[in-house]
């Protein structure tokens, strides 16, 4: 039987029970109600009170009469990880960070709190998963023997509150939602109910006295946040940290970002003093190579409002009856559409071949101007001949055999100039009105002409 202090509200029509069914009595939508605490969302007769104050409320005004302010950011002295935030900290953000376990969430976030409090910035550093002395062990590890960073070992929402107000950090980290919990809910910690209300209360905290919140998640099997998807909602930054267990490098990706902008990538190199920023990923995602070597093709692809240059392989091998076709970093069924227009448009057959596509370094690429890439890496391995030395290409290509363009296409070849590269396979819509220092361009239009050219420098 619930505590009086709670009760259940239906996801779906939000009616309100004070006991769990398994049909909510009001629609009769199936397993709907979900354990809610009475004091966090104030009147129970109030279906809405439960999200209430995640944002400060105002009169109506029109947008004209609205002043726009610039947001106020605080670097955290983690180039990469400002990078990705926008710039720094928001004052009153709340940040939800995800990972694998392992990959390296608490120590980054140690090391940014770190750099923080040496600017004068106060910090606190909530741990649910480890004790203050296991955090201090793992901060002399990483070379921050004397950091001033406090730490409060807790799990309980209310004691958590409590310390916020009384300390007043400019910036918190809770690690992780999963281990926080309420008294006033009577379900188990990671809990959809705790999970949400733990999190509504945190982000409420958070606008209402300025403290930025930096909230740790545990991701499921599949690499997704695991909770309720309302807590993606509920706050202003969600970062994913990705990586390969046998890469020292990682990747942290903004999602979400109302403060910046979204599909940016900080990358950082995991060594025995902690995460260390990669000022020229492109280093990473490239083999070093003594020779050209047949079904290797360097993609300029576009992170955020970075460019990255990105080796593609393709390796095709003699099959079966029912040849594969396997990609690893690239989308898997554009592949076979690919190859289909290959054979189209260019009369190249891969019909009786395996054939596999890899983005070296783990980077995943999911944008279409890879494609050019792809295939001409696969025509390459195909061939049993390497491409020019110094060639890089981009550029989308259509089911009809065209090539279109892709977005920033003058950025992608003054990074690939600044890198050493000297030739360049684009989009006709992508040729720039003025040549760029260092580097031979040559535009196409369709898929035809680009397999023409390759075949034309051997």
């Amino acid at each position: 039987m619930a505590k009086e202090k709670s009760f259940y509200s239906c996801t779906e029509c939000g009616g309100i029970s004070h006991k769990w069914l398994g049909k909510c009595p009001h629609c009769n939508a199936w397993n709907t109600l979900v354990e809610t605490a009475a004091q966090m969302a104030g009147a129970s007769k109030n279906r809405y009170s439960a999200m209430s104050g995640l944002a400060p409320s105002s009169e109506v005004a029109s947008l004209s009469s609205i002043e726009a302010q610039d947001v106020d950011r605080t670097p955290t002295g983690q180039e990469e990880l400002d990078r990705v935030l926008g710039g720094g900290i928001v004052q009153g953000g709340v940040v939800l960070i995800g990972g694998d376990p392992g990959i390296g969430k608490s120590t980054l976030l140690l090391q940014a709190l770190d750099g923080l409090q040496r600017t004068g910035q106060k910090t606190l550093y909530v741990t649910g998963e480890e004790s203050g002395a296991q955090v201090a062990l793992r901060a002399r590890r990483l070379g921050l023997d004397n950091s001033q960073v406090s730490v409060l070992a807790e799990t309980q929402l209310e004691k958590i509150l409590a310390t916020l107000e009384s300390q007043q950090p400019h910036v918190a980290v809770i690690d992780s939602i999963q281990t926080v919990y309420s008294d006033q809910l009577t379900s188990a910690p990671g809990s959809v109910a705790q999970v949400r209300e733990c999190a509504a209360h945190l982000t409420r905290m958070a606008k209402s006295s300025g403290v930025s919140v930096v909230l740790v998640g545990h991701v499921t099997k599949e690499g997704a946040l695991a909770g309720p998807r309302v807590l993606e909602h509920m706050v202003d930054t969600v970062l994913y940290f990705e990586g390969e267990t046998h890469s020292s490098f990682r990747l942290v990706r903004a999602i979400k970002n109302r403060f910046g902008a979204v599909n940016e990538i900080g990358v950082f190199a995991m060594t025995e003093k902690g995460l260390k920023g990669v000022s020229n990923p492109s280093a990473i995602f490239l083999s070093q190579h003594k020779e050209p070597v047949p079904g290797s093709c360097v993609l300029v692809t576009l992170e955020g409002t970075r460019p990255m240059l990105v080796e593609i392989q393709a390796l095709l091998d003699a099959g079966g009856p029912s040849p594969r076709r396997l990609s690893v970093g690239l989308e898997r069924d554009r592949l076979a559409m690919l190859l289909a227009v290959l054979h189209r448009h260019a009369g190249v057959e891969c019909m009786d071949q395996d054939v596999f596509v890899n983005a070296v370094g783990g980077v995943r690429i999911s944008e279409p101007a890879a494609d050019l890439a792809v295939l001409l890496a696969i025509q390459s391995s195909l061939r049993g001949k390497p491409l020019p030395t110094g060639f890089v290409a981009f550029g989308e290509v259509g089911l009809a055999g065209e090539v279109r363009p892709a977005p920033r296409g003058q950025e992608r070849l003054r990074e690939a100039a600044k890198l050493g590269f000297s030739k360049a396979l684009i989009p006709k819509a992508n040729a720039p009105k003025k040549p760029i220092e260092g580097v031979e361009i040559h535009a196409i239009e369709r898929i035809e002409e680009a397999i023409q050219w390759v075949r034309n420098q051997n």
